[in-house]
C-alpha cells in the first residue's frame, strides 16, 4: 500500500479513535441535505456549495434509483423493448455518481455511501426494479427464485434478494449481478479518500447479508491497495437492543458504527442510549456516526415528538455526546439543509473552533451538573481546561468546578442566532451558576483564562 495515499484517507483519528481524521487532520463530520441519493439531484453543485458555506462537510448517499422525485435514473441500460440488460450500464447514472464524488472531493465533503436500500426492492418500487425478473433479459422468475411482487413492508424481510449470499441461500443466478453492481460502485469510489461504506439503509435483515458485503468490499479494496471503513445500519430504534450487537460486537468487520435510529428516541433517553453505546464500545472505541437525524415539523411522527425541536436538540446532544458525525435527515422527516439546519451547522462550527472536542469527555451521567432537571443541560469537558454546557431551552444549572482551580472565561453561544453573545470571568473551586441570557438554545463555553 502507498503510505502517503493511505494517510490521506478517511480513517479513525490516531489521537482519539472515536473521531475521524481526513488528510491527516481530525474532523467532526456535520451535514444536512435535501435528499438521500444526492448524486441524482439536478442542482447538486449549488447544494454542495451551500452545505460547505455553512460548515457542512458530510453527506449521505444511497445508491438508490427509485423514482421518488422524477429526476432519478436507473443504473442499468434499458433496451428498446423496455427491459434492462444487467450486464450493461446506464452511463447517465454513473456519470452523476462520478460527478458527485468529484464535487465532494473538491470541497472536502466526506461521503457515506449506503449500497443497498430495502425500500428499493419491495412494494411499488419492485415493479420498476431492474432486478425484478419481469424487467430484465438476464433471468426468469423461476431461475432466480424471485417473485413478481413483494407487497409487505420490507421490515418483514421477506425479499429473497437479501438472502442471495453464500452463507444464506447462495443464489448463483442473482448474486453475480449484485456483485457486478458493487464492483461498479467500487470502481468509482476506491480511488477516492473521502468515502465511508455502509452496507444497508436501516436494515432488518439477517447479519450474514451485511457481513458478506463488508468482507467482499474489504477484499476488493485490499486488492486495489487501499483500506476502507465499513459499517451496517440497523432498523431497531432502541440502539441498546440486540440487533445492533451484530455491528458493536464485530470491530474486526465493522470499523465504525452508525446509530441513526437513535434519533427516533426523544429527550433524555436519546442521550442516555447514545452514552450506553459509547460505553459499550469502550474496549474497541470506534467512530459513532449518525447519518440521519429525524425530526421536523413536517415529520409523520409528530405525535411522538419527532419535530424540529427534537431534531435540533439531537444534533447538539450528539456533538457534546462524542459523536463522530451528525447529519440532518432529508425532508419531510428531517430538517435537511433548511435555514434552521443551516443555523445549527454554523453554530456548531463556531463552538468547535474554540472547543477541543477531540480531547473532551462527555459527562454521561451529569455528575458535574448541580440542580439539573431532566433534559435541561448537557456537558462535555476537558477537566480543568474547557467545559461546554448545552441548554436546549434556557433554564439554569450549576457547574461543579470545585476540583478546577483558577479563573475561566465564560462565553455564551446563541445557537439559533449563530453568534457569540457575552463574556464574563468566573472562578473555579466552587459550583458556578449558569443561566443563559434568554430562552432558546444556548451553549456556555468555559475556557481556562490565560496565565492561570
Amino acid at each position: 500500500m502507498d503510505a502517503a495515499r493511505e494517510a490521506r484517507r478517511i480513517r479513525p483519528y490516531a489521537g482519539n479513535p472515536r473521531y475521524w481524521q481526513h488528510k491527516g487532520r481530525p474532523v467532526v463530520l456535520l451535514g444536512g441535505t435535501v435528499d438521500d441519493n444526492l448524486f441524482q439531484i439536478p442542482d447538486l453543485e449549488e447544494h454542495l456549495d451551500l452545505l460547505a458555506s455553512v460548515g457542512g462537510n458530510y453527506i449521505r448517499n444511497t445508491m438508490s434509483d427509485r423514482p421518488d422525485q422524477g429526476y432519478e435514473v436507473k443504473a442499468f441500460k434499458r433496451l428498446d423493448d423496455g427491459r434492462y440488460e444487467l450486464n450493461q450500464w446506464n452511463d447517465v447514472y454513473w456519470d452523476r455518481f462520478e460527478t458527485m464524488l468529484r464535487l465532494t472531493a473538491e470541497r472536502d465533503v466526506v461521503v457515506q455511501i449506503e449500497l443497498w436500500d430495502r425500500f428499493d426492492h419491495s412494494r411499488g418500487n419492485w415493479e420498476s426494479d431492474p432486478f425484478n425478473p419481469g424487467n430484465n433479459v438476464n433471468y426468469t422468475f423461476e431461475e432466480s427464485g424471485l417473485a413478481p411482487e413483494y407487497p409487505e413492508h420490507p421490515l418483514h424481510n421477506k425479499q429473497p434478494f437479501f438472502f442471495t449470499v453464500p452463507t444464506l441461500q447462495n443464489n448463483a443466478v442473482v448474486l453475480p449481478f449484485q456483485k457486478k453492481f458493487v464492483d461498479k460502485v467500487l470502481s468509482y469510489t476506491l480511488p477516492h479518500d473521502h468515502v465511508l461504506y455502509c452496507m444497508d439503509n436501516e436494515t432488518c435483515g439477517v447479519p450474514e447479508w451485511g457481513a458478506y458485503w463488508a468482507g467482499y468490499i474489504r477484499d476488493r479494496a485490499r486488492g486495489a491497495g487501499v483500506t476502507v471503513e465499513l459499517t451496517e445500519m440497523w432498523d431497531q430504534w432502541d440502539v441498546t437492543g440486540p440487533m445492533h450487537r451484530a455491528t458493536f460486537d464485530h470491530p474486526e468487520l465493522y470499523t465504525f458504527v452508525d446509530i441513526s435510529q437513535n434519533s427516533q428516541t426523544t429527550g433524555e433517553a436519546n442521550w442516555d442510549n447514545a452514552q450506553w453505546v459509547r460505553a459499550y464500545l469502550a474496549d474497541h472505541p470506534r467512530p459513532m456516526n449518525e447519518t440521519k437525524i429525524y425530526g421536523a415539523d413536517t415529520s409523520k411522527w409528530l405525535d411522538r415528538g419527532i419535530d424540529s425541536t427534537h431534531g435540533m436538540q439531537t444534533f447538539w446532544r450528539n456533538i457534546l455526546g462524542g459523536f463522530a458525525s451528525s447529519r440532518f435527515h432529508r425532508p419531510p422527516s428531517g430538517l435537511g439543509l433548511s435555514e434552521t439546519a443551516q443555523a445549527q451547522l454554523r453554530s456548531a462550527r463556531l463552538l468547535l473552533a474554540e472547543l477541543d472536542i477531540f480531547r473532551c469527555e462527555p459527562d454521561s451521567g451529569h455528575s458535574l451538573l448541580v440542580g439539573r432537571e431532566t433534559n435541561a443541560a448537557y456537558l462535555t469537558r476537558i477537566d480543568g481546561e474547557q467545559y461546554a454546557v448545552y441548554f436546549p431551552d434556557g433554564g439554569r444549572v450549576g457547574l461543579d468546578l470545585r476540583r478546577a482551580t483558577g479563573r475561566f472565561e465564560c462565553r455564551w453561544l446563541a445557537v439559533d442566532g449563530s453568534r457569540w453573545a457575552g463574556t464574563r470571568e468566573v472562578s473555579g473551586g466552587d459550583v458556578v451558576p449558569l443561566a443563559p441570557p434568554a430562552s432558546g438554545q444556548w451553549v456556555a463555553l468555559l475556557c481556562r483564562a490565560a496565565g492561570t
